[in-house]
């Protein structure tokens, strides 16, 4: 289950993480109307979607002055955003989020993920911030520092310091980059997240460590446990028929064929999903 960046920086501060003032709001006089509660001179205008690469698709822009937070607002609320995530079809924006413009001198990136593989945590973390992961790993796999978690004792501060020299911050830099690294795990942790993401964490001027963006996914198993995450669910983000689905308990994958394929076992059912399309014909539902 996904959740907006919102909702993951209200989550993230819960657990000590430094995150920018922020207000969500639903239409563009809500929008100027939390920028003049915020303060500030310069505001990011955020389009909500469970999405990343919002940035590069238009669905962030900065604003000077209320009236520009409103126009900007205006542009997103209501329309779709098409990212390299979302697919051709985009996904609706009903909310943006609005939030004080952090200056800052550097970009890094802090993740943590299930390496089911490794049945631990892995916690990522690179100095190049601000660009996909997946490509940094490609192209420079070197700048990517990595630790697996022993669940028996959980992170310890002394990786969580290994990992904030290794990203080149000074003293100060580090003491609150450990901060944040540990109060993201702890999140990570304590609510089954299954994926959580930092990009851009970036460095300010006066040495402040701050999550400028945050995505986080959790297990829908252990939603039963976790009130507060669940009522985080937007279902005006999932394909319609998936939402209708798993209001009767059933597990429904939309695709974009024509050939329904009602299974009992995972292994049978990608095996008849292969069959499928050997034949030349393309899948509707999983």
């Amino acid at each position: 289950m996904n959740i907006h960046e919102y909702q993951a920086k209200e989550l993230l501060a819960r657990f000590g993480v430094t995150v920018p003032q922020g207000r969500v709001a639903y239409t563009a006089e809500q929008a100027s109307f939390a920028a003049s509660e915020l303060g500030g001179w310069n505001w990011a205008v955020k389009a909500q979607i469970h999405s990343g690469a919002r940035g590069k698709a238009g669905g962030v822009k900065l604003c000077k002055t209320y009236n520009e937070v409103q126009e900007a607002a205006a542009d997103l609320l209501g329309n779709r955003l098409v990212t390299v995530q979302t697919g051709p079809e985009g996904k609706l924006c009903e909310r943006v989020y609005i939030e004080v413009a952090e200056p800052f001198i550097k970009e890094l990136y802090l993740g943590f993920v299930l390496d089911r593989k490794a049945e631990r945590i892995r916690v990522i973390a690179s100095a190049e911030g601000g660009m996909e992961i997946e490509e940094l790993a490609e192209s420079a796999p070197e700048k990517i520092l990595q630790v697996l978690v022993e669940p028996a004792v959980g992170l310890q501060q002394f990786q969580a310091r290994e990992l904030a020299f290794g990203l080149g911050l000074n003293i100060k830099q580090v003491q609150r980059a450990v901060g944040i690294i540990m109060g993201a795990y702890r999140a990570f942790r304590d609510k089954d997240a299954e994926m959580l993401e930092i990009n851009p964490m970036v460095v300010t001027q006066d040495d402040r460590v701050v999550a400028l963006d945050a995505k986080m996914s959790f297990d829908e198993n252990a939603l039963f446990r976790l009130p507060d995450i669940s009522e985080m669910k937007d279902l005006a983000q999932e394909d319609p028929r998936e939402a209708e689905a798993s209001q009767h308990n059933l597990n429904y994958v939309g695709l974009d064929g024509n050939i329904g394929c009602i299974v009992n076992g995972a292994g049978l059912a990608m095996a008849t999903m292969d069959t499928i399309k050997y034949a030349g014909a393309i899948r509707q539902i999983f």
